[in-house]
């Protein structure tokens, strides 16, 4: 019986192994794609998983820049979801093209109808349409993600390490090429050697996560076999005896 509670732990250890690291590596909210011209119309899609096992996600918010606002700011309707783009007047006036704007959209809130949150596994899509986008390196686009249970996670951290970090739209940097997609560190912006090392340290990083995920079922599915041997020897002996 001990032997095959042990493998009845490794298999269970193995099973959460397996299922837990590739989450924890790749949950965070983005834009995509993460990058656009100056002075165009960028169609980005903020993508929104849910991370958490208990509670559904039922509320999105996208805050915009007020010092380099967007004139024009638009989204694509979601099924099971109300949108809504909040004006404020801005501290000075902003002058965009040929216009000099005083009010402009900040922050886009969107909010589940019953029975539409964001669910375990579920990845929720939501399109925009942001411009004309200013002439600057880069936009954080930092995002609020509710819960059912009442948490709020804010996705606004910036640099490589950040455990939240904020969706970044990239204008006249080089998109940081790290594993949250959408963090950069200040010190590293527009250097295609610290890009290079981030994304290697990324991808080995990945490369990990994938082999402990895959080690782990590996484990919990040999754990499960060793388990039904021991316990068909231990009925085949209390039979014969």
């Amino acid at each position: 019986m001990r032997s095959i509670a042990t493998f009845s732990l490794a298999a269970g250890a193995g099973l959460l192994l397996a299922i837990a690291v590739p989450l924890s590596a790749s949950a965070h909210v983005t834009v995509a794609p993460n990058a656009a011209a100056a002075g165009s119309y960028a169609l980005v899609t903020v993508k929104v998983p849910n991370e958490s096992a208990t509670a559904v996600t039922n509320k999105v918010e996208l805050d915009l820049p007020a010092d380099t606002p967007f004139s024009s700011v638009s989204y694509v309707p979601v099924a099971g979801w109300t949108a809504e783009l909040v004006k404020e007047t801005l501290p000075s006036p902003v002058k965009v093209g040929d216009n000099e704007i005083t009010e402009a959209v900040t922050k886009i809130v969107w909010t589940a109808d019953p029975g539409s949150e964001i669910s375990a596994g579920q990845l929720q899509l939501f399109p925009v349409s942001l411009g004309p986008v200013p002439d600057v390196d880069r936009l954080v686009l930092a995002a609020q993600q509710s819960y059912s249970d009442g948490t709020v996670v804010s996705w606004s951290e910036t640099g490589t390490s950040a455990e939240h970090p904020a969706p970044i739209l990239y204008v006249n940097e080089t998109p940081a090429a790290d594993h949250h997609a959408g963090g950069g560190d200040d010190d590293h912006a527009g250097s295609d050697s610290a890009g290079d090392a981030t994304g290697a340290t990324a991808a080995a990083s990945d490369a990990v996560a994938r082999g402990l995920g895959i080690g782990g079922l590996v484990l919990g599915t040999v754990g499960t076999v060793f388990a039904v041997i021991a316990l068909r020897r231990r009925s085949g002996a209390s039979d014969h005896a």
